[in-house]
């Protein structure tokens, strides 16, 4: 990130974007030491802190080739900050999409919380997991 590109919403958009990267460090780099990540989906799985996050990460990235977040929307309020998106990749060899918001707080910097919110249906359904 580079000087003036610290307000929360240019912090919440380049940590989305960063995913596109495919780097499990330079996604981390977005987060807090004690960043706690949350999942509303059936198939999310949280975690706190980011050791236990970058741990994660390198399977979560494989598991998601061409994993990539377009922000469609975002609104911010102070250090909250609300991105809705559409999360791209491909999974069992089929393009998927699937459209999700995450609420952000953001401190000194750095994502210090993020709440995702996608249906897991559709994502199963559009890998084939599913029945449509």
């Amino acid at each position: 990130m580079t000087e003036g590109e610290s307000t929360p919403t240019a912090v919440c958009v380049g940590y989305l974007e960063s995913f596109a990267t495919g780097q499990p460090d330079v996604v981390a780099s977005f987060v807090s030491d004690d960043f706690i990540n949350e999942h509303t989906a059936a198939l999310g799985s949280g975690c706190t802190g980011i050791d236990e996050y970058r741990r994660r990460l390198p399977g979560f990235l494989s598991s998601m080739p061409g994993l990539r977040y377009d922000v469609e929307d975002v609104i911010a309020d102070g250090d909250r900050v609300w991105a809705a998106y559409t999360l791209r990749t491909t999974a069992n060899e089929r393009p998927i999409a699937v459209r999700g918001v995450m609420r952000f707080v953001v401190r000194d910097g750095r994502v210090a919380q993020r709440i995702d919110y996608w249906d897991s249906l559709v994502f199963q359904r559009q890998a084939g997991m599913a029945r449509p």
